[in-house]
């Protein structure tokens, strides 16, 4: 799917804005300033957690229709690296791993590590809301920076306040309570952080998508290098309510080819399936065989 989003001039179109409206229950206090949390999230995200906070405002947004992102193959082609769901989730949480990409700058390069929810509304539209880090060609200065986008706004929110490093293992969080309100949380400074909160027609449920993703500037091919980055402890949470389970062998899911999966030089190794895995290089470099399967139609 061709993502919308943001680029005039590629670095020069940012523009400074504050996140999407939040929906549902009262204002949280703004997040202060803090570092990357060294300890797991001690219960599930939410207006009650304890120290529960919104991001601040500063967030670079994008706002120009970027089409060139996908639809186009290059020899290192653009690849989806993960799973998603054959049935509908409230929602799903897991830790993923920061890694730094040969990404350039001025380019439509990106890698990313996210999951997403997402709904086909039929006539080739389609509504989700994605959450976790990218490092682009056009934004950040080659750096690693906190994401979402939703199909509200159409954009791509980058939140540089909180300052990534590779090797930082991050817990993200995207969830319903039931009201067709969907959260965007990432637990930072040992606490749990909102990011955006939307109202999409995805329901009570949605399918569910954990993915590394690697894109290559179309009119500029390219090998990108990407050292592997592990995904775990992929928790799902029932539509229906009651405690999350483990995204294990018994929830239908939908991949590529088979375990290890390989493409362009790019290889997945499920750990265990489905909730541990690896996505990066190959080792050795090696040019894979196969092509992984995109899970989702092209945007636009």
């Amino acid at each position: 799917m061709a993502r919308w989003c943001a680029l005039a001039g590629l670095v020069t179109g940012l523009a400074v804005a504050g996140p999407a409206e939040s929906h549902g229950g009262g204002r949280l206090p703004v997040c202060e300033p803090g570092n990357s949390s060294t300890t797991a999230p001690t219960g599930p995200p939410g207006r009650r957690a304890p120290g529960a906070c919104q991001a601040p405002v500063r967030v670079l947004e994008s706002g120009v229709r970027m089409d060139q992102v996908r639809g186009r193959s290059t020899p290192s082609g653009y690849h989806h690296l993960g799973a998603g769901t054959g049935g509908e989730w409230s929602g799903v949480t897991g830790r993923i791993q920061v890694v730094d990409g040969t990404v350039r700058r001025n380019t439509y390069d990106f890698v990313a590590g996210r999951f997403m929810v997402k709904r086909d509304l039929g006539g080739g539209e389609i509504a989700w809301l994605e959450a976790g880090w990218a490092e682009t060609g056009w934004a950040g200065q080659g750096r690693q920076h906190i994401y979402t986008f939703n199909t509200n706004t159409k954009t791509w929110q980058f939140y540089d306040q909180y300052r990534l490093r590779p090797g930082d293992r991050l817990w993200v969080d995207l969830h319903t309570d039931g009201d067709g309100v969907w959260q965007a949380w990432l637990w930072w400074d040992n606490r749990w952080n909102l990011l955006t909160a939307q109202k999409l027609p995805l329901g009570s449920g949605a399918y569910v998508e954990q993915y590394v993703e690697v894109h290559v500037d179309a009119g500029r091919p390219a090998r990108l290098r990407v050292p592997p980055a592990t995904v775990d402890n992929v928790q799902l949470r029932p539509p229906g309510g009651g405690p999350a389970q483990f995204w294990r062998e018994d929830v239908a899911t939908l991949t590529g080819d088979p375990a290890p999966q390989r493409a362009g030089g790019f290889c997945l190794d499920w750990i265990t399936h489905y909730d541990t895995w690896s996505a990066g290089d190959c080792p050795g470099g090696g040019e894979g065989g196969g092509t992984g399967r995109p899970s989702r139609k092209p945007r636009g």
